[in-house]
C-alpha cells in the first residue's frame, strides 16, 4: 500500500472526490509508526476514511497549502508533530536552533512558534463552520492552564487561543476513531463531547459544580492572580490523572470553562498490536527525494515495544502524555516489525533501538488494578516499588531471547534509556541479574547510557529519582561484567543542572562524585521547563506543590551557567550555550521543501 496523499494530484490518482479528513502536521509527513501523524491517519484509514496529510504548511504566504485541498468532509485535525513547537526551536537559554530533526535536511523555519495555534487559527479563519480536532503532544501537555517558559506566563487552555472544537490529549487512536464514526453519522459536536480523553469548551459548567465525578479547579484568572492555587491545581491535575477511574476535571476561564474528560483504559496487547500492525511504508514521502529527515534517519531500524511510562519523573512529560500504565506489544507483533524492517533498503543486520520510554518496563503491569483505581501515587517506583507492580524482568527476558533467534539480525541494541532503580535493588533475583547480564553481552553498542540525573538526594527527592548510591552499586555491577566477559563497554551517565532544588553547591558535589567514578560527562543538559511538569510548576512558583514548602530555583542566565559549567571540570576552556548567539531566520517564506 502506498503513502497518504499529500496534494491534489495525489488525491486525483485515488480516485477521490474529496478526503473526509485532513491532518495538518509540523513534522515532514514519514509514513512510521514512530511518527504520530502517521499512526493517525493509518488507523483512521484502517476504518474505512479517506484521509490527506499536508506535513509543514507554508504559513507566511498567501495559505496556498492549507487551501490546495480544499475541505474535508468530516473534520481538520492539527497537530504540532512529534514536538512541542517552542521545545522543537529553542534551547533551554531561548536561543533559537538552528536545525529542527523532523524536517528535510534538518533545515530549521519550517513550523511557527505554537504551531498547533497557528494553523488552526489559519483554518478556522478559511473554514468557520468545518470541525476542527487538535492532538499530539503540544495539544496534550497545553491542555488546561499552563506555564509556559518561553514567554514566562501563564498560558490558558491551548483550546482558548486555537478556537479548536475538540482537543484529543495523549495516544489518541481510540478517541479520534469515535470523533470520526460520529461526525459520519451525523453526530453533533455536542454530543461527541462524550468521547473519553477530549476536552473542549463549555459555556455552560454550573451542571458540573454539584456532580460527585468532577473536579472543579481554580479558574484561569485564578492562578495567574495567585501561584499558590496554580500549584493546587497541578498537584489535583497529576494525582487525577494517574487513577484508573478519574475525575471530570472543570477550569473555569471567564464565564465559560475548559472540561477534560477522563481518559479510555489503558490500550490492550491487542488493540496496540493493531495499530502498529498497519501497513506503514516505514519510509519518508517521495517529495522529500534527495534529502535526509534526521528523526528518521535515527528510528528507521528501531522496534518500540510498548507505551507509558510508570516512573513519574518530576521534569518528564511521558506519562502526562502517554499515562502511567504500560501497554506492551506482543512477541509477534514485534517479531512482525523486525520482518519488515529487514526489508528495507540499506539495513545491514542491526536495530538500532528495541525499547520504549523507559525500555525495560515492558510487560510489567499491576498485579490488581482495582487497587490503581483509588491509587494516586505519581509514581509506581518512587521513593520504593510498589507492592501491587509486576516489575519481574521475566518477559523482556524473553522477548530478547527470541530476538536474537531472529534470522538475519545481527545486533539488536537497547537504545532507550532503562530505570537501573528496577533491577539493581534486587540482584539475588535470578530474573532481575539475567537481563542486565544479557543487556550488557548482546544488546549495548559499546556504550550503556543511563540517567541518574543529579548526585544530591534533595534535588534527586525533587525529581522524583533514587539516590545516588544506586547508580553508584549500578557501575560496581557494570565494571564486573567488563572483567567477567573481557570488555570494554563504557557506561554513560545522564545529568541535568539547574533543576528546581538545585544550588551551585549541589552541583559542585556532583563534579566531586562524578570525578572520583572516573566520569567526564558529555551526556548533560539545563533544565527546560516543560507544560504540565511538576518541575516547571516548582520553577514558576517556588513551590513544591505536595510539601507546600518553598523550593530555590536557578533562574538568571548567570546561575544557570554557573551550574552547567561544573559539568565540565576537566576542560579549560569551553564554549556554553549561553555564550553562543543564534540569530532568527528572516521572515518571509521559508526554505522551500
Amino acid at each position: 500500500m502506498g503513502f497518504l496523499p499529500t496534494s491534489v494530484k495525489e488525491i486525483k490518482a485515488l480516485g477521490w472526490e474529496q478526503p473526509d479528513i485532513i491532518i495538518f502536521t509540523g513534522d515532514a509527513y514519514v509514513d512510521h509508526p514512530a511518527f504520530g501523524a502517521a499512526v493517525i491517519g493509518r488507523v483512521l484509514e484502517n476504518e474505512g476514511f479517506k484521509v490527506a496529510i499536508v506535513p509543514q504548511p507554508n504559513w507566511r504566504d498567501d495559505l496556498r497549502d492549507f487551501k490546495k485541498l480544499g475541505e474535508p468532509r468530516l473534520f481538520f485535525a492539527v497537530t504540532a508533530g512529534n514536538m512541542d513547537s517552542m521545545v522543537n526551536h529553542y534551547t533551554a537559554a531561548k536561543r533559537l536552533r538552528s536545525d529542527d530533526a523532523y524536517t528535510p535536511d534538518g533545515k530549521a523555519g519550517f513550523r511557527p512558534d505554537y504551531a498547533s495555534v497557528v494553523y488552526s487559527q489559519i483554518i478556522k479563519k478559511l473554514y468557520a463552520n468545518t470541525p476542527l480536532v487538535i492532538g499530539g503532544v503540544e495539544a496534550s501537555l497545553r491542555r488546561l492552564t499552563h506555564y509556559d517558559y518561553w514567554s514566562d506566563s501563564l498560558k490558558p487552555s491551548i483550546l482558548v487561543d486555537s478556537k479548536a472544537d475538540i482537543l484529543v490529549y495523549g495516544m489518541g487512536e481510540k478517541a479520534i476513531v469515535e470523533i470520526a464514526n460520529g461526525l459520519n453519522n451525523s453526530v453533533s459536536l455536542e454530543a461527541l463531547r462524550k468521547i473519553p480523553q477530549t476536552a473542549y469548551i463549555d459555556t455552560n459548567i454550573e451542571k458540573y459544580r454539584k456532580s460527585n465525578d468532577a473536579q472543579i479547579l481554580y479558574s484561569y484568572d485564578e492562578c495567574v492572580s495567585d501561584r499558590l492555587k496554580f500549584a493546587a491545581n497541578f498537584k489535583v491535575i497529576e494525582q487525577e490523572s494517574n487513577r484508573i477511574n478519574c475525575k471530570f476535571l472543570i477550569e473555569p476561564i471567564g464565564r465559560s470553562g475548559v472540561v477534560v474528560n477522563p481518559p479510555f483504559k489503558p490500550a490492550t496487547t491487542e488493540e496496540i498490536d493493531s495499530w502498529y500492525n498497519l501497513p506503514y511504508t516505514r519510509l519518508p514521502h517521495p517529495r522529500y527525494k534527495g534529502k535526509t529527515i534526521p528523526a528518521w534517519e535515527m528510528i528507521k531500524y528501531s522496534v518500540n515495544i510498548h507505551r507509558g511510562c510508570f516512573g513519574g519523573c518530576s521534569f518528564c512529560t511521558i506519562s502526562a502524555h502517554q499515562g502511567r500504565f504500560i501497554s506492551s506489544r506482543s512477541e509477534q507483533s514485534i517479531l512482525k516489525e523486525i520482518e519488515e524492517i529487514k526489508k528495507l533498503p540499506g539495513f545491514a543486520g542491526y536495530l538500532s533501538d528495541l525499547g520504549g520510554p523507559s525500555a525495560n518496563m515492558y510487560g510489567m503491569v499491576p498485579k490488581d488494578l482495582s487497587i490503581c483505581a483509588k491509587c494516586k501515587r505519581p509514581s509506581c517506583i518512587y521513593p520504593n516499588i510498589c507492592k501491587n507492580l509486576n516489575s519481574s524482568h521475566e518477559r523482556i527476558n524473553n522477548l530478547y531471547n527470541q530476538v536474537r533467534k531472529v534470522k538475519g539480525i545481527k545486533k539488536a541494541f537497547v537504545g532507550s534509556g532503562i530505570r537501573y532503580d528496577l533491577f539493581i535493588t534486587r540482584k539475588e533475583s535470578k530474573p532481575e541479574r539475567e537481563y542486565f547480564e544479557n543487556l550488557f553481552r548482546y544488546h549495548v553498542s559499546g556504550r550503556l547510557k543511563v540517567a541518574p540525573e543529579h548526585t544530591s538526594d534533595v534535588v534527586l527527592r525533587l525529581m522524583r529519582k533514587p539516590t545516588f548510591e544506586l547508580f553508584k552499586q549500578l557501575k560496581l555491577w557494570f565494571d564486573a561484567l567488563n572483567d567477567k566477559f573481557r570488555l570494554k563497554q563504557q557506561l554513560i551517565p545522564y545529568f541535568i543542572s539547574s533543576h528546581p532544588g538545585s544550588t551551585e553547591q549541589d552541583m559542585k558535589q556532583l563534579a566531586e562524585e562524578t570525578r572520583k567514578l572516573n566520569f567526564k560527562l558529555e551526556q548533560v543538559q539545563d533544565f527546560t521547563p516543560t507544560p504540565m511538569t511538576l518541575a516547571s510548576t516548582i520553577y514558576y512558583t517556588g513551590i513544591n506543590p505536595y510539601a507546600g514548602e518553598k523550593v530555590y530555583v536557578a533562574r538568571s542566565v548567570e546561575e544557570k551557567r554557573k551550574q552547567q559549567s561544573y559539568f565540565f571540570w576537566y576542560k579549560s576552556e569551553r564554549k556554553t550555550p549561553f555564550t553562543q548567539t543564534k540569530k532568527r531566520p528572516p521572515k518571509g517564506k521559508p526554505p522551500i521543501s
